[in-house]
């Protein structure tokens, strides 16, 4: 009598869960997009092609088997903007500082420091949020945005309270686009920049979209003053949290910029 044995490996269970955290990756990533219903039909599609298969319907296994290789093409267009923001998040420091604590090798490797001055940009947007007056501030980090630095007006100024709230005040020629902060460096003001495609719930106008654009497709920190209401938001890998207080602000800069050693020395 033969008895039938699965052969399980370790290996094995390390590449179901591969799979899974990948699975889960990208639903996490499409939520909230219209790609979502792309996906759960691909899913749904390559099971049954996988049942099909296994049941040994060879004709409809192939048919199935051809339109999955050859749709392979169709799906990397259709999903561009998502795979562009997955290999952009894999790519960037902030990606394994967030699981530094998993991986503390890869968090000394990719550690990011600034030496940057936020008191000015905290100032002047507790003054421009007292006045009412929108602003859009861009605040890079190792991708410095030069595609879009090149779409405004190039200014290469020292961080100024006083130049930021000019360049945001109502009659200014430059206050609709965004400003693009590198280092301790005013690169660009007026500068056009993406805006998000995903759904928002929220009722926000296009600075709030363009910063979850942004925030998206790089690692940036994007800070936005509400011109109808005055409250300050801000966007990081192309999540927005609204309506935050200035010690807040100040508290998210220090914290995603690792300046917290220096506010504790000094």
């Amino acid at each position: 009598m033969n008895l039938l044995f699965i052969d399980i490996r370790f290996l094995d269970f390390v590449d179901v869960f591969l799979v899974a955290l990948l699975l889960y990756t990208l639903l996490k990533m499409l939520k909230g997009t219209v790609a979502i219903n792309i996906f759960f039909g691909i899913v749904a599609l390559f099971l049954i092609w996988k049942l099909v298969a296994a049941l040994q319907m060879e004709l409809l296994s192939e048919i199935l088997g051809a339109f999955i290789s050859v749709g392979l093409v169709a799906l990397i267009i259709i999903f561009q903007p998502e795979i562009r923001q997955f290999l952009l998040a894999l790519g960037t420091p902030s990606f394994f500082n967030k699981y530094g604590r998993k991986f503390k090798f890869l968090n000394l490797i990719f550690k990011e420091k600034f030496d940057f001055d936020i008191d000015p940009i905290i100032v002047a947007c507790h003054h421009m949020a007292e006045q009412k007056t929108g602003a859009l501030i861009v605040i890079t980090r190792q991708n410095e945005l030069s595609q879009y630095v090149n779409t405004g007006q190039v200014i290469n100024a020292s961080i100024s309270t006083h130049i930021i709230e000019n360049i945001f005040f109502k009659n200014s020629p430059l206050h609709d686009g965004a400003m693009i902060i590198t280092g301790n460096k005013i690169r660009a003001a007026g500068c056009i920049i993406p805006v998000t495609k995903k759904q928002i719930t929220a009722r926000v106008g296009l600075r709030h979209r363009a910063a979850i654009g942004i925030s998206e497709v790089s690692d940036c920190i994007a800070i936005i003053v509400s011109e109808e209401t005055g409250k300050i938001s801000y966007s990081i890998k192309g999540e927005m949290k609204y309506r935050i207080s200035i010690q807040r602000l100040q508290l998210m800069l220090i914290e995603e910029l690792g300046l917290e050693s220096e506010t504790k020395e000094s």
